[in-house]
């Protein structure tokens, strides 16, 4: 789907959609647990979808009562025992592969996997080079990745700089294992809030783990998961695209979002007070990557230069972002120069063109966002990539007055 955005002010109240990071741990956890959990206030995005396709391929059971409501019966103490090895379909959310790799493999001894556009390209280096030195099977063949073997407690070294989503698939894993297990880590933790948000939702379903300082992990094994009734809080991460309708001048009220919240892209809102000024400055990324997109639109649209740094994992997301954010700045008129781990955005008057959406659903509500304030019409392909993440982003942008002509 392409869509042509006639410029025009956004004014109202808006609530992003719940937390897409959350709803995929809340859910592991219930599926995880003895009994039956409650999950209110889910959002139904295309990657939530494939964490439920995975959890129902473990042997859990799920149903949702209401538009924003699943009740997940919890797989303890069920026999799940399938002919061969499952197959999780986990469409292009790189959380749900990382996440339920090691449970497979703590439960059924492994699973083939599979997914869609850049999932299976993305890195998985920490995992085989961890696993392999385990004695487990790791081999790849086109889309389809194979792991078969036994998870045994015991130590886990493992790389912080790549990825949080593997610290979290363990952290998920290893209090099923019989034995306790220590997770080292060999490099600096990078999204520390992704890792908070892991603990918390696991204190919340009644799993112990010893944080010592983001350096190390100490999980007891045989834990049990407790079942809960929960509410998935707001996303801070979608809530940056309406920061950066504010910053460009469109009067916007931002409701649903938790201050004292684990996840890391609260930031944004620091971020934005700081792109509200005028001058040039600079802003690290290492522990907020997927906030560059709305980030690089405050930054297009205010008198000043800014640098953004830390930003070498964006190119390894469902775009290369670095790559894809410069693109779509540059069509819509913005100067910007590309590091290898940074990206330079001066900012000045936007023209309006035709972006790339690049399959990626923050490319796409990056380059709606900053439509409002082109001289120009806007033209967005592949604006259906937001179904990822925020199934209602058009929707809600049209209810406060954005223009949107579906081609």
């Amino acid at each position: 789907m392409d869509v042509r955005i006639i410029p025009k002010k956004l004014a109202g109240t808006v609530a992003p959609p719940s937390s897409k990071s959350i709803a995929h741990r809340a859910i592991l956890a219930a599926a995880l647990a003895q009994g039956t959990s409650v999950i209110r206030k889910v959002t139904f995005s295309q990657d939530i979808q494939a964490t439920l396709r995975c959890v129902a391929e473990l042997g859990c059971d799920w149903e949702q009562p209401e538009p924003d409501t699943l009740q997940v019966r919890g797989l303890w103490g069920r026999e799940w025992n399938p002919a061969g090895l499952s197959l999780f379909d986990c469409g292009e959310s790189g959380s749900t592969l990382r996440f339920v790799i090691p449970i497979a493999l703590a439960l059924l001894g492994g699973g083939r996997f599979t997914g869609r556009g850049r999932l299976m390209e993305r890195p998985q280096q920490p995992y085989l080079d961890l696993f392999r030195k385990k004695g487990i099977l790791w081999e790849q063949q086109a889309s389809v990745l194979t792991i078969r073997g036994e998870l045994e407690p015991g130590e886990y070294p493992l790389p912080g700089d790549v990825s949080s989503q593997f610290v979290t698939g363990l952290l998920y894993a290893l209090p099923l294992l019989e034995g306790d297990s220590r997770m080292e880590m060999t490099s600096p933790l990078q999204s520390r809030g992704y890792v908070e948000m892991t603990l918390e939702t696991l204190r919340a379903f009644g799993i112990q783990v010893e944080n010592q300082g983001y350096k190390r992990f100490l999980v007891p094994g045989g834990q049990l998961f407790a079942s809960r009734d929960t509410a998935i809080e707001g996303d801070w991460s979608q809530g940056g695209f309406w920061y950066a309708a504010k910053a460009l001048g469109n009067p916007v009220t931002i409701q649903g979002l938790r201050e004292d919240s684990p996840q890391g892209d609260r930031v944004v809102a620091e971020h934005f007070s700081l792109l509200c000024q005028p001058g040039d400055t600079e802003i690290d990324l290492t522990d907020c990557p997927d906030l560059l997109p709305p980030l690089a639109v405050m930054a297009a649209g205010r008198q000043g230069t800014t640098r953004f740094a830390g930003a070498a994992r964006l190119r390894l997301k469902e775009s290369d972002r670095l790559v894809t954010v410069h693109a779509m700045l540059a069509a819509l008129g913005c100067r910007a120069e590309e590091g290898p781990d940074s990206l330079t955005v001066t900012g000045g008057p936007l023209t309006g063109g035709v972006v790339d959406g690049a399959n990626d659903h923050r490319i796409v509500m990056a380059a709606a966002i900053a439509a409002t304030a082109c001289g120009g019409p806007v033209t967005i392909t592949g604006a259906q990539a937001v179904e990822k993440s925020y199934p209602a982003f058009w929707q809600d942008y049209k209810k406060l007055g954005g223009e949107v002509h579906v081609l």
